[in-house]
């Protein structure tokens, strides 16, 4: 991570416990874990969650302070190999290592198994053959207490002798669950004998066809916990009223080490659904091109489409740890990247609604090679050679027939500069049938490539170009927000009826030669048109040349009615 990251001025709430903890001795040293379920990519909120798990490793390491990668893949059903590898290479990106410190919960099952038979020889849980419609009936609801199960006091060996035919396969799914003993009509509805084992007959990607049990989250979550050493188990707020019935899995089972669950808001952003389920949709209905397209707010799409993992934690940092859940303008994210490639990228230039200009003087034959600065404000990033053979390209938008009093660049019989190259003036243009500029004619002045206008020319404007011999085409996909309202969530219709029907433009650009041959991932400013990146996986060097928009050069989303 860079040195130059700012410091908190003050600690969170969350550090506040842990640097606490640490001088009171209630614990040497803090470890923490990022716990995934492999059933989907990462977004942008679980960077907030990596950022805050490994960030507090980081900022702790000199008392032996650690981060855990562990994979919670205790539903074989939803989850993949690809989802486990994605994740992997989402943390390295962040710019965080686990070390030799990757688990995966199916590595404990039979702790979780060995488990859930100590709870039953307590008494604490038992074998439950009600239908699943029945168990939803008989919990009742917040304003009435559920009802005791018929299988609910079962003697010991009658639910060790069911659970051990569970594990063996000799149930169909659904037939039985092993439930825990806990209180029917506790106010929390997640105390009122929750499910910790169901029946799946599906192979898993760890354990192959091991299993014909698998345990439910909120009773492997912990045990993994306290196997690891975990000393803060950090969640999300919606985690809250699941609390007690972690603390009553740690309390009840025979575990090493009693870690401390505390939760904190999860990210929300505006303009963006956040959903693994919507996500889902968005993809498997081909509302998108995929995963990492740089429309979503997975953690591939955000890289694919040219953010920087330094920008991102910058705005997780800024974002903040709270008690209190709200949302963020998606626009704070696109200011921290804006910012960070403002100092970062290379200057190249390139033109996204072409018009030719005919320098109709310059000499026939003649190429001219032009130093053009990399960043303006950084002479560190040096120069480059840009080609001019004569005829140029120019954004359509920099010529006007008749242009008003302040429209300095180019107009019949007006001036402009060519970046880092000479003067032109317009001469006269040519329009097709409907009335559309298909050619401009221009003049060069001898003599001003790197000098002021002579005297009487007012040149009050510099304009970027290609030149037209030897530049390139590119592919550029001019990516916007997915969402036309800031809460696609609540929209009325529900989130797909307010896709964006202008979250992608395709357009051929004319770009300087030099970006034909950049390597995928190459970002740079387009001059004057926003910050690009080489598309990770069409962009083909001296082929194929494909560059995703990854930021304008400023937030013009409300100028379009979006907010």
């Amino acid at each position: 991570m860079s040195d130059t990251e700012p410091k908190a001025a003050k600690l969170d709430f969350i550090r506040e416990i842990i640097a606490n903890d640490l001088a009171t001795g209630k614990h040497a040293t803090t470890i923490t874990r990022f716990p995934p379920e492999p059933n989907g990519y990462l977004h942008i909120g679980h960077a907030k969650s990596i950022c805050l798990n490994f960030g507090i490793a980081g900022e702790n390491a000199a008392t032996g302070a650690k981060c855990h990668l562990r994979f919670d893949d205790t539903n074989p059903e939803k989850e993949e190999t690809e989802y486990v590898e994605s994740i992997k290479a989402d943390v390295k990106w962040l710019g965080f290592d686990w070390g030799d410190d990757l688990y995966y919960a199916s590595n404990y099952f039979q702790f979780f198994y060995d488990s859930a038979v100590h709870l039953i020889k307590e008494g604490l849980a038992y074998v439950d053959q009600q239908s699943l419609e029945e168990m939803k009936q008989s919990r009742g609801n917040v304003n009435v207490p559920g009802t005791p199960s018929p299988y609910r006091d079962r003697s010991v060996e009658e639910n060790l002798d069911l659970f051990e035919k569970m594990k063996a396969g000799e149930f169909k799914e659904g037939e039985c669950v092993l439930r825990a003993k806990i209180d029917m009509s506790s106010s929390n509805m997640n105390l009122r004998d929750p499910v910790l084992y169901r029946i799946l007959h599906a192979a898993h990607h760890n354990t192959g066809s091991d299993w014909h049990i698998y345990p439910m989250y909120d009773y492997a979550h912990p045990l993994e916990d306290a196997l690891e050493h975990i000393t803060h188990s950090l969640c999300t707020l919606e985690f809250e009223n699941h609390r007690p019935l972690y603390d009553w899995v740690i309390d009840h089972c025979p575990v090493p080490s009693k870690p401390r669950q505390i939760e904190f808001a999860r990210l929300n952003l505006t303009y963006t659904v956040m959903s693994k389920r919507k996500l889902l949709q968005l993809v498997q209905e081909k509302h998108v091109s995929g995963w990492n397209d740089p429309r979503l707010p997975t953690i591939s799409g955000i890289r694919r489409r040219g953010y920087p993992a330094e920008a991102v934690r910058h705005f997780c940092k800024r974002v903040g740890i709270t008690k209190f859940n709200g949302t963020t303008d998606v626009a704070l994210l696109e200011f921290d990247v804006r910012d960070f490639l403002n100092t970062s990228a290379p200057r190249r230039m390139a033109v996204l609604d072409p018009v030719k200009v005919a320098i109709e003087n310059w000499p026939a034959g003649e190429q001219e090679l032009l130093e053009v600065s990399n960043h303006p404000q950084d002479p560190e990033m040096g120069v480059r050679e840009v080609s001019l053979t004569g005829d140029v390209w120019i954004e359509r938008e920099d010529f006007m027939e008749d242009p008003p009093k302040k429209f300095y660049r180019l107009g019949p019989d007006r001036y402009v500069r060519l970046r880092g190259g000479p003067i032109i003036k317009c001469t006269g243009f040519e329009k097709d049938a409907d009335g559309k500029v298909t050619l401009i004619k221009a003049e060069y002045l001898p003599g001003t490539t790197g000098a002021d206008a002579p005297e009487g020319v007012q040149c009050r404007a510099a304009i970027h170009w290609v030149d037209v011999a030897t530049g390139a085409d590119a592919e550029v996909r001019l990516y916007d927000r997915l969402f036309s309202v800031e809460d696609p969530d609540d929209a009325e219709g529900g989130f797909l009826t307010v896709l964006n029907p202008d979250s992608l433009e395709v357009v051929t650009a004319k770009v300087e030669s030099s970006l034909a041959e950049v390597g995928a991932g190459f970002r740079c400013q387009f001059e004057r048109v926003g910050y690009f990146v080489a598309d990770s996986a069409d962009h083909k060097p001296g082929a194929t040349a494909v560059f995703n928009r990854t930021v304008a050069l400023k937030d013009s989303w409300s100028k379009k009615g979006g907010r």
